[in-house]
């Protein structure tokens, strides 16, 4: 039996087009209020009909209504601090009174697919997907059918616009506090290298050891995956070393916690004998510790505020950046 051939979609329209998804959208969706321009227009029709797209009636006809509703899917609505992503674009819609529509989401393909067509179905304008980890994401092909905005995640295959925390930056933060402090043997207990939080809060590690003039020890860097056990048994490691670390940089705030447990049995002192830096400022860790965890804060609001925006933007025939970051803040407290 012939293997059945794949639709085609908007993502593919666009690729002939080489125009952005969002401009495909609004052009084969004839999207009132878009300004679009006519030549831009005929190519990208020109390029449906050579791909063979078939718009879906449903989803054009949405288009051309105005609903005031944003669909929101997400794995993070009882996240323990991610779930400030939800209340950044709750207050944001709020303010340009639209109100979010949101359904719960655990990442598996078919629930996707379901979520999304469950938001058509409700005559959403666009959809929020956001998740609660850093990470690569696959969409269904119905989230080409509506203006569609990528929060905490991104679609490698595809143009759909995303916003991001810069972790790079949350690195360089946190490095450059222990640095300032007088520090230049720092420890990393990093994330599994292999996911875009390890990479870009590494990167910023060593883009200010390489500012101060100190080259990377690769003795000083160990992988406590994400857990506090984790970070404890790393931070043990570090602490056995002939030439152990002032300061220890954990790639996040559970990890920091593990660290402590480490360091104090040792009899050593946070913030006297050795300085420690973490990432999240997570509530009931950052500000439970004793001495309290200097930390990075990822800023989960403004995310989930920006996904509005370019979503709202998206809705009124705007283009909107592929990718965005977004700055992260440092929290200073004892521990440093």
């Amino acid at each position: 039996m012939a293997a059945r051939r794949r639709s085609a979609t908007m993502a593919d329209v666009a690729r002939v087009a080489e125009v952005s998804r969002t401009t495909v959208s609004f052009v084969l969706n004839d999207r009132p209020g878009s300004a679009i321009p006519e030549e831009t227009r005929r190519k990208v029709l020109a390029a449906a009909k050579t791909v063979g797209y078939r718009p879906n009636a449903g989803a054009r006809a949405l288009a051309k209504r105005r609903t005031g509703i944003l669909g929101m899917v997400t794995e993070i609505v009882t996240g323990p601090f991610a779930a400030a992503t939800v209340v950044g674009a709750q207050r944001r819609a709020a303010q340009l009174g639209r109100t979010i529509f949101i359904m719960a989401s655990t990442g598996e393909p078919e629930l996707d697919k379901q979520a999304f067509a469950t938001m058509l179905e409700h005559r959403v304008e666009g959809i929020i997907y956001a998740t609660g980890s850093h990470r690569a994401v696959h969409l269904p092909q119905e989230a080409a059918e509506l203006p569609t905005v990528l929060v905490h995640c991104f679609d490698a295959d595809t143009d759909i616009p995303a916003v991001l925390p810069d972790e790079e930056q949350a690195g360089v933060l946190a490095t450059r506090a222990l640095a300032d402090a007088g520090h230049r043997r720092i420890g990393l207990i990093e994330l599994d290298p292999a996911i875009p939080a390890a990479v870009g809060r590494r990167r910023g590690y060593e883009r200010i050891l390489s500012e101060c003039g100190v080259p990377v020890d690769e003795s000083l860097i160990v992988v406590g995956g994400a857990t506090a056990q984790g970070g404890y048994l790393a931070a043990r490691r570090l602490l056995e070393d002939h030439q152990p670390p002032t300061a220890i940089f954990c790639a996040n705030d559970r990890m920091a916690m593990g660290a402590y447990d480490a360091i104090k049995e040792r009899g050593l002192s946070v913030g006297r004998d050795i300085a420690v830096v973490g990432v999240d400022n997570q509530e009931i860790v950052a500000e439970g510790l004793r001495p309290g965890l200097t930390t990075v804060a990822l800023p989960f609001e403004s995310l989930g505020r920006y996904g509005v925006d370019a979503l709202d933007a998206m809705a009124n025939g705007k283009e909107v950046p592929r990718q965005q970051f977004m700055d992260c803040a440092l929290v200073a407290r004892q521990s440093v």
